[in-house]
């Protein structure tokens, strides 16, 4: 069976970021999604309230009994908070997951402010999780944080993406929805030098949380079934516009994405 999804990451109490946006994600994608939670958050649209993170040990106990005895096809990291944590995953993606597609999204920040990644917890995501990453994917903040550049338009997305593929990631993904303007771009560049530019109009709303969550956990769920990079990045594209698009409009902060819309067809049937 391929479609076997292990996500790494933070829990949202409010549902709409972290793992329960990553498990919606997945099942609808058709995969088959599994779970090594790093951190609980206490949450809502309106920002993080409260993190209690889970000790590296239980976090790498957790992966490798998903990983020994299931298997993997894809592992997303989202939320992994400190450096004993990112050094411990990266550890045990090396030992039991060598086969896997690693899609990395660096979390640092949520929506509303809060820190999602401890300050000396960046240079453990650089010289231990990026050199075994298939994709990054970072957002600009998170580009200009690991990169040191300043990213005001489009055209600096490839300048970023080089410099991030020089850290070892095989492919990096430079989300651009930070940056001014109705026309976005999201840039796609590999150490092979291809370079692939996703455009869209941008969706004015305010129920955008969990959209970095949601999309790498498609992008890992479509590598895990079997889409070349580039095929399975546009349709997680298009499935996370999707989402927003049709987006229940709650909460009173950056509601969540309607992960469910595929069957919104089966319910009005």
């Amino acid at each position: 069976m391929q479609g076997r999804v292990l996500v790494v990451a933070g829990s949202d109490s409010g549902g709409g970021a972290g793992l329960q946006a990553d498990l919606k994600t997945i099942t609808m994608l058709g995969g088959y999604a599994m779970t090594s939670v790093t951190a609980l958050t206490a949450q809502d649209t309106r920002g993080v309230s409260g993190i209690v993170p889970v000790d590296p040990e239980f976090v790498t106990l957790q992966m490798r009994l998903a990983l020994d005895d299931i298997g993997a096809d894809a592992v997303k990291t989202g939320m992994l908070f400190g450096a004993a944590t990112i050094r411990a995953v990266a550890r045990t993606l090396f030992e039991h997951a060598s086969k896997a597609s690693i899609v990395v999204d660096p979390v640092m920040v949520a929506k509303g402010g809060a820190r999602l990644l401890e300050g000396d917890a960046q240079a453990a995501l650089v010289d231990d999780l990026l050199p075994i990453a298939t994709l990054l994917t970072p957002n600009v903040p998170e580009a200009e944080a690991l990169t040191g550049l300043s990213i005001r338009d489009p055209g600096d997305l490839e300048a970023a993406a080089n410099r991030l593929l020089a850290m070892g990631p095989a492919a990096v993904l430079v989300k651009g929805g930070h940056l001014e303007g109705d026309d976005l771009v999201d840039l796609l560049k590999t150490r092979e030098g291809a370079v692939i530019r996703i455009e869209a109009k941008r969706i004015h709303t305010r129920s955008t949380h969990g959209t970095g969550c949601t999309y790498a956990s498609a992008i890992a769920t479509l590598l895990a079934l079997g889409r070349p990079l580039e095929l399975a990045v546009r349709e997680a594209h298009s499935f996370v516009a999707r989402a927003i698009e049709t987006a229940p409009g709650l909460g009173h902060g950056h509601g969540p994405l309607n992960h469910a819309h595929p069957l919104d067809a089966l319910r009005h049937q």
